[in-house]
């Protein structure tokens, strides 16, 4: 057990009085309700490390840096708040870029607060100095380079503030080391304004009721929901709107459980990798409401021929993403769940029965087989059983790859905030570190991560915190010894020349997680498959399952890149398939 030295008078560690800046740090993050980070120590964090030493926060201490951005978007992902991450300069802080893109991607609130050299000694190339205020100027919602003391409770007081209204993202602080240790003789911000940032646009209400016109009026509409509407708390006035006008659902990656997979009225996944009969309602319709949706172009593809006989109703908070891709015929900003609990008001009951009928005929028409491999275990298969063995509320983690794509199609998620993916960036090694952020959000949840060979081994070193912590996580790696999605348009599209996607050699997971005292199986018989999976969700702490499955097997159906929703590649006209 960890011991603390007593201080004494005059001791170096009354230097550090309560009022300098990394004490206010610690401060700020208790006064905003915060007592979970994330983070790895350095040189120039040192001060801040000391004020925690004595503070009531946890701190997770990651194997690398990555790994702790990546566990602070899961917790956030979670918890619906912002996740807190602490890093050195220079190395510490570069090693941050993947995680904050990540989370800007996204729109995942962080405050992600970095040391730095002295005010007196950026710009001459100091020892492990970088410019990361520079450097994450794109990729986070907004960032300060702390170089007045006094600044710092106005800065930490904004930042908690911007990462978590209107849309959320990453909010970076820069804290040089001098600034840690000097002392502060100011009080925190009573208001917070910041010039030109308006969180809560107000809704107009000519757009709503243009909105209600056009859903009244239409015969063959589609709702196409996104992440924004469980980042706008808005799954029951979604649930009512869906309900009472009969509108078919097609929903993206981050929105995963906004409705259960498994309502009569979500048609699944709509996109490269989705459903066919959700791709086909959205070709077919007369009408789409984007509700908190980027129109990214993993699901619109060729614009040109998108919905070509569809209206276009575009909601979101940011002013930014209307228009983006596509010109909406309708563009409203404002906060979902406000435009949504006002059309409601608006919006005729309708049972839409003959497009319901139509769609129905689709979905009979072309349901989709488990486009399995030969031989061996099917992924597909494998991960639908475990969507029936797992606790109806557990948490699913992926990484990102053939498996992310597998668990998006076939796990069944029935609430928001229980199927973790990163999304817009598709940053492989996500997956173990957010799990890690997850099971610390929810302690008492079933955690399962499906994570593939190679995203494994990318923050592999995380399985140290799993253990350091007792974190009862379930690790389902997906192997095929191949960077599979890569190996499969290198099947499709590149004649099958395999360029640097094939392992020549795997470790021994099964053995690595007992390094790590992790117990785990390995199974390449599908008969065993079931088995196995029961032990694995049945253990009381962490455990992994090495599944291998055929290097063959792909993601179907698909629409290839820059194509329209009726262009499905056929994987039986691929020479050898």
């Amino acid at each position: 057990m960890r011991t603390k030295p007593v201080a004494k008078k005059n001791s170096p560690t009354q230097l550090v009085t309560a009022a300098n800046g990394a004490q206010t740090i610690i401060n700020g993050l208790l006064k905003y309700g915060h007592d979970t980070v994330f983070g790895y120590p350095g040189g120039q964090v040192i001060p801040l490390y000391d004020a925690l030493y004595d503070s009531k926060i946890r701190h997770i201490l990651t194997r690398h840096e990555q790994g702790a951005i990546h566990a602070a978007d899961g917790w956030a992902r979670i918890t619906g708040r912002p996740g807190i991450v602490f890093a050195t300069s220079g190395p510490g802080a570069t090693n941050l870029v993947t995680g904050l893109a990540n989370a800007h991607m996204d729109s995942v609130p962080l405050v992600v607060i970095t040391g730095q050299v002295a005010t007196t000694s950026i710009g001459a190339d100091s020892f492990q100095e970088a410019d990361i205020y520079g450097i994450s100027i794109p990729i986070t919602k907004h960032n300060y380079l702390v170089k007045n003391s006094v600044d710092l409770p106005r800065v930490l007081a904004e930042a908690f503030y911007l990462a978590n209204t209107g849309r959320p993202g990453p909010v970076l602080i820069d804290v040089p080391k001098d600034i840690q240790v000097q002392e502060i003789q100011k009080s925190w911000p009573e208001t917070i304004n910041i010039p030109g940032y308006n969180p809560n646009p107000p809704t107009n209400p000519a757009e709503i009721q243009a909105l209600a016109d056009l859903l009244n009026a239409s015969q063959r509409p589609i709702l196409y929901v996104g992440g924004g509407a469980i980042l706008a708390k808005a799954e029951k006035q979604l649930r009512e709107l869906v309900e009472k006008a009969n509108i078919p659902v097609v929903v993206t990656l981050q929105a995963k459980g906004v409705l259960p997979d498994d309502h009569k009225l979500v048609l699944g996944l709509a996109g490269m990798h989705g459903s066919k009969v959700a791709n086909l309602a959205i070709y077919n319709s007369d009408l789409i409401l984007g509700f908190g949706v980027r129109f990214d172009d993993r699901v619109v593809g060729d614009t040109r021929r998108f919905a070509p006989v569809a209206r276009i109703v575009h909601v979101d908070i940011d002013p930014a993403e209307i228009g983006k891709r596509l010109a909406p015929d309708l563009p409203i900003t404002g906060n979902l769940k406000t435009v949504l609990e006002k059309t409601l008001e608006l919006v005729k009951p309708n049972n839409r029965s003959i497009w319901l009928e139509e769609l129905s005929q689709i979905h009979s028409e072309t349901t989709e087989d488990d486009y399995e491999a030969p031989n061996g275990i099917s992924p597909q298969k494998t991960i639908k059983l475990l969507s029936e063995m797992a606790k109806p509320d557990a948490i699913v983690v992926t990484d990102v790859g053939q498996h992310q794509m597998w668990a998006a199609q076939h796990y069944i998620s029935r609430e928001p905030r229980k199927f973790l993916s990163s999304g817009g960036l598709g940053a492989m090694g996500f997956g173990l570190p957010a799990a890690i952020g997850a099971q610390i959000a929810s302690p008492s949840s079933q955690v399962i991560l499906i994570v593939g060979d190679g995203g494994f081994q990318m923050n592999i070193q995380e399985l140290a915190t799993i253990r350091s912590h007792n974190l009862p996580i379930k690790i389902l790696v997906v192997n095929n010894g191949c960077l599979g999605m890569v190996r499969q348009w290198q099947k499709f599209f590149f004649k099958s020349r395999y360029s640097q996607t094939i392992f020549d050699w795997n470790p021994n997971f099964t053995a690595l997680g007992q390094v790590y005292d992790i117990p785990g199986q390995k199974v390449d018989d599908p008969n065993l498959v079931e088995k196995a999976l029961k032990s694995f969700l049945s253990s009381k702490g962490s455990s992994l399952l090495d599944l291998v499955v055929p290097m063959e097997a792909n993601v179907m159906p698909m629409i290839p890149a820059g194509q329209g929703q009726t262009d499905f590649f056929d994987e039986s006209r691929i020479p050898g398939a």
